[in-house]
C-alpha cells in the first residue's frame, strides 16, 4: 500500500464477528466515548465536538434503540468502508458510530484536512479502546488517513460489505466508478440544499432576548460550518404579509451581525472568496432580480424579488445568504426538488410543515427541524434509517 496511507489507531483490522444492532457493549462504548470527550478541557472550545459527545451519550442511544424497535432478528452486514468529507471535521465520528451501532466492523477514512476536532476525537477513541472491555471493538475498527488516491480507495472497497460516501456530487460519482463486491451495499450522501423558513408574524412577536436567541441558533446552523454542511441554510424565506417587513428582517440581520463579529473568525481568504461569489452572482444570475446589502464583510444578503426554480444552484458560504419573502407555503412547491434536505423553521407547528411535504408529495425535504438544530445529525439521515440499512434480517419461519 502506498506510503501516504496512515493508520491512526493501532493498525489494521484483525478477525471479527458482527454484532446485533445496539448490542450492549456497542452502547457502552458509545457512552464511554461521550463521557471521555465531555471530560476533556479542550473539547469545550469546539461546539461540534460537544454536540457529538452529547449525541452519543447513553440516554440518546437508548432513545435510538427504542425507536429502532425492530421485530426482526438482525445482524450487522460485515465491514463498512466510510469515505467522509474533507470539509466537515466531525462527520467521520458520526459515520463511525452509525456503522458500529448497526453491528458492523468499520474502516473510516478521516478528513485529509488537518482539524483539531478530528485529532481530539481520534485521541479519545484511542483512549477508550485501551479498556479491555472493548478489545473486540478495537480489533474490528480502523481509522485511516490519506489524500485522494483511487488505488487505496479501490483496496478497501474490494472487500467491504458496505460503502458509505459523504461528499459532493463529483466525489460520489468518482468513487462510484470504483467497484465493490457484488453483494455489498452502497449509500451515498451527495450535495444537498437546505433553507430556513421564518414566519414574519411570529418573529414580530419575539422579545429582545428571543430575537437574540434565534440569531444565535441561526449562527450555529450556518457559521460553525461556514455553510459547508449539507444541512446548513443558504436561503432564508420570510413567510407573511406584514407591514414594514424590512424593519423586521433588518432587526434579525443586525442582531446576527453582532454575534458574528463577537464569535466568528474571518480571515482575508474568506472575505475574498465571498466577494468573488458576489461578483459571480451579479454577472451570471441574469434571470434573478436582486438587491444586495452587506454588514461589513461578515454578512452578505442577496435579496431576491422572486425565487428561481434553480435556487438550489445558488449556494453561499462564510455568511453569504439569499433571501426572499413569500405569502404562502404553496409557493415553495414551485422550486423544491430532490436536492432539498433540511428545512429549519421558526413560527410554525411541526405538523403543518409535515403535512405540507406529504400532501404536496414533494420529492425533497427529508428533515424539518427548528432553527438551531440544522447540524444535529442523527442515525436517520437523508431519508435513510442507517441502523436498518447497515444490518441484515435473519428470516426464520
Amino acid at each position: 500500500m502506498k506510503k501516504n496511507l496512515s493508520y491512526l489507531i493501532d493498525g489494521k483490522i484483525s478477525t471479527y464477528q458482527v454484532f446485533q444492532p445496539y448490542d450492549p457493549v456497542l452502547c457502552d462504548f458509545s457512552d464511554t466515548l461521550s463521557k471521555t470527550l465531555r471530560s476533556l478541557k479542550e473539547t469545550k472550545k469546539y461546539p461540534d465536538i460537544l454536540t457529538f459527545a452529547f449525541w452519543c451519550r447513553r440516554a440518546n442511544i437508548k432513545r435510538l434503540k427504542r425507536n429502532f424497535n425492530s421485530s426482526e432478528k438482525r445482524l450487522g452486514l460485515g465491514l463498512i468502508f466510510h469515505i467522509t468529507p474533507s470539509n466537515v471535521p466531525v462527520n467521520f465520528a458520526y459515520s463511525f458510530i452509525f456503522g458500529l451501532l448497526s453491528g458492523n466492523a468499520n474502516v473510516v477514512r478521516v478528513p485529509s484536512t488537518e482539524y483539531k476536532q478530528t485529532e481530539i476525537i481520534v485521541s479519545a477513541i484511542k483512549k477508550v479502546l485501551k479498556d479491555n472491555k472493548f478489545k473486540e471493538i478495537k480489533n474490528m475498527n480502523s481509522f485511516i488517513k490519506y489524500e485522494k488516491d483511487d488505488e487505496i480507495t479501490s483496496y478497501f472497497s474490494s472487500f467491504c460489505d458496505g460503502r458509505i460516501i459523504w461528499g459532493g456530487d463529483q466525489t460520489v460519482l468518482s468513487v462510484r466508478k470504483i467497484p465493490v463486491p457484488v453483494k455489498a451495499i452502497e449509500i451515498s450522501f451527495p450535495d444537498r440544499y437546505s433553507f430556513c423558513l421564518i414566519n414574519l408574524k411570529s418573529f414580530s412577536q419575539l422579545d429582545k432576548d428571543n430575537v437574540k436567541k434565534l440569531a444565535q441558533n441561526f449562527y450555529n446552523d450556518t457559521f460553525l460550518m461556514d455553510q459547508n454542511a449539507c444541512s446548513s441554510p443558504h436561503l432564508v424565506i420570510w413567510l407573511g404579509n406584514m407591514k414594514h417587513p424590512e424593519e423586521l428582517k433588518s432587526l434579525f440581520w443586525s442582531v446576527l451581525e453582532k454575534i458574528v463579529r463577537q464569535q466568528y473568525e474571518l480571515p482575508a481568504i474568506k472575505v475574498v472568496d465571498k466577494y468573488s461569489k458576489l461578483l459571480s452572482d451579479v454577472m451570471s444570475a441574469k434571470d434573478v432580480e436582486t438587491k444586495f446589502k452587506n454588514y461589513g464583510n461578515f454578512i452578505y444578503r442577496m435579496k431576491l424579488n422572486s425565487i428561481p426554480v434553480h435556487i438550489d444552484e445558488l449556494k453561499g458560504k462564510y455568511g453569504f445568504f439569499y433571501e426572499a419573502q413569500i405569502k404562502s407555503m404553496e409557493h415553495m412547491t414551485n422550486f423544491i426538488n430532490s436536492k432539498y434536505q433540511t428545512l429549519t423553521y421558526l413560527g410554525f407547528q411541526k405538523e403543518e410543515l409535515e403535512d405540507f411535504v406529504i400532501k404536496n408529495r414533494l420529492s425533497g425535504i427529508d428533515r424539518i427541524v427548528p432553527v438551531g438544530q440544522a447540524l444535529d445529525i442523527d442515525i436517520i439521515w437523508d431519508g435513510y434509517d442507517l441502523a436498518k440499512s447497515l444490518s441484515r434480517i435473519i428470516d426464520v419461519r
